[in-house]
């Protein structure tokens, strides 16, 4: 059997993300046969007796390729952190290994795709860049049509400037944007930049999924065609 990267082995057991391994691993928190490994080492997987992730020993088999649509309240964090109360995995309580497929912050609620298919997860990551992501976004200042269109050209935040981007006015104090990147707090920070505060931000799409039918707090999973359809998208 070939040689792989141990970050790469943990996310196709579906353990975490490559990214998270990583951080694992550079933290000593994962062993193999009783040895630490160390950053960048590879592995034969037929050869591993034990594998332990932070304390924990960790099944072999690479789990069945799930992903869920989550609609996430306000108050519920993304991290997978059994010491913080408000850890995503605890508030969905599914029965099966979960990666969350992007991030919202603790105060935004919405669409949360998360899945037991590591590599998946590093997939979207990739590729996240060119993907389309809608909020619907209540400000505490009325809006016009030149904010609308400064917000749609590009704002300078983060030493960069923001990719053109569709936003569309829903109402004095509310607006729609599509986005198709992902910058740490985006469109909080894009609307700073024009002394307007974020009052609540809500994901409502990630590409081909959606909101629709699903409750605040509930989870369903994805149909296979839905699955399929976002997995062609992500490979595009």
């Amino acid at each position: 059997m070939e040689e792989i990267r141990v970050n790469k082995y943990l996310s196709e057991l579906g353990v975490c993300s490559r990214r998270e391994a990583d951080r694992l691993i550079e933290s000593s928190k994962v062993k193999i046969n009783g040895n630490t490994v160390i950053m960048g080492e590879k592995v034969n997987p037929g050869e591993i007796k034990s594998l332990v992730v932070d304390g924990k020993e960790i099944k072999q088999e690479k789990p069945e390729s799930i992903i869920i649509a989550y609609n996430k309240p306000v108050g519920v964090e993304c991290t997978a952190d059994k010491s913080n109360k408000d850890n995503i995995i605890d508030a969905i309580g599914f029965d099966k290994r979960l990666i969350y497929m992007g991030r919202l912050d603790k105060n935004s609620h919405g669409l949360m795709l998360l899945t037991t298919d590591g590599e998946l997860v590093n997939k979207l990551m990739r590729a996240a860049n060119f993907k389309e992501k809608e909020y619907i976004v209540k400000v505490n200042k009325k809006i016009d049509d030149d904010f609308i269109e400064k917000m749609s050209k590009g704002v300078p935040i983060l030493d960069t400037v923001t990719r053109e981007c569709k936003v569309w006015k829903i109402s004095n104090t509310s607006f729609g944007i599509i986005l198709t990147q992902g910058l740490n707090r985006q469109i909080r920070r894009m609307c700073e930049y024009f002394g307007v505060k974020v009052l609540d931000l809500k994901r409502v799409r990630v590409e081909n999924i959606t909101l629709e039918g699903l409750k605040e707090g509930e989870y369903r999973v994805l149909s296979k065609k839905e699955t399929c359809d976002l997995k062609s998208i992500i490979n595009k």
